[in-house]
């Protein structure tokens, strides 16, 4: 698949998820063979206005090339500034985000907002993309209402500027991850664009990736949140794509990956901040085995990474 000049080794995309997708998560994903990985979804305002903390989510590594890092504004001057610097610090694709639906993020005029305002959304497409040399994708959701046709309004703007790609989260607004997730828009959106379409919604097993891209005919499919607890779920997803049996994950190869990404926050973060976020994170991997929930337990007051380490070769 390819968007723009950007070949991406697989058809699967891992979902930018606040708080989750930062550079230690991303490199299990990629690693597990996720053919492009996102960043959380970064304030344009915040990288403009010089925020080392914003500045330090564009944080990348060549090993998970190709990073689409997701951006997120209502100005298009900003939005244009703050896609330069995500491209200069070695984003491969620029994201802009019309999906978010959270109360902060809509009652600036961003996110899910745009949706609604399809003169300024034109803007800051053309802005941005006079403004990188990079591809250009954005991520929509079905509108404020469940017709759609806000999505494919916003779908043909994205393709008559010349956005790359754009990913279908086929909800609207108010829905949130409630509900059960509409595949047709991504069919019909699929069917009124020429550039790559990437469907997005109710993936949680390979299985469910397969279906999608029968029934829609969609490009490649993204995952969010049941990579959370499931990041071979891609690896899974090719090897369905391939006809192939999905061979289950073995309680040493969790407790390897479990291990090695305790390595990796500890190393980015800190030991001391890294083991805070660690109180929370490892639980997901642990989610189904049969000493998971003593291990969630055991790690509510994690203090260090040695032991961690001792807790996930011990309790699970």
């Amino acid at each position: 698949m390819h968007i723009g000049s950007i070949i991406l080794s697989h058809p699967t995309v891992l979902a930018p998820l606040a708080g989750i997708t930062d550079l230690p998560f991303r490199l299990v994903v990629k690693r597990l063979g996720c053919g492009m990985v996102c960043s959380e979804m970064i304030s344009a305002n915040g990288l403009v206005r010089g925020s080392q903390k914003t500045r330090a989510m564009l944080d990348t590594v060549a090993e998970e090339f190709p990073l689409s890092i997701q951006l997120f504004g209502a100005d298009p001057a900003v939005m244009a500034d703050a896609a330069a610097q995500a491209a200069a610090c070695g984003a491969a694709v620029i994201d802009i985000n019309f999906g978010c639906s959270v109360k902060k993020v809509v009652k600036t005029g961003a996110g899910a907002a745009l949706m609604r305002e399809p003169q300024r959304a034109r803007a800051i497409l053309r802005t941005v993309r006079m403004a990188v040399a990079a591809p250009v994708t954005i991520k929509i959701r079905s509108g404020w209402d469940a017709s759609g046709d806000q999505a494919l309004e916003i779908a043909r703007i994205a393709e008559e500027e010349g956005v790359d790609g754009l990913c279908v989260h086929p909800r609207t607004a108010t829905q949130g991850f409630s509900g059960k997730a509409d595949w047709q828009l991504i069919t019909r959106i699929k069917k009124a664009l020429h550039i790559p379409v990437i469907g997005n919604g109710d993936i949680v097993g390979a299985d469910d990736a397969l279906s999608m891209m029968e029934q829609t005919r969609c490009d490649a499919v993204m995952v969010g949140r049941a990579a959370m607890g499931n990041p071979w779920i891609f690896g899974q997803i090719h090897r369905r794509l391939r006809a192939e049996p999905i061979i289950p994950v073995s309680l040493s190869d969790r407790q390897d990956l479990m291990i090695a990404y305790v390595r990796a926050v500890c190393g980015y973060r800190g030991e001391s901040h890294g083991c805070r976020m660690l109180r929370s994170r490892l639980g997901w991997f642990s989610r189904g085995m049969r000493n998971g929930a003593a291990f969630r337990e055991a790690i509510r007051h994690l203090e260090t990474e040695a032991q961690a380490i001792d807790l996930i070769r011990s309790v699970l």
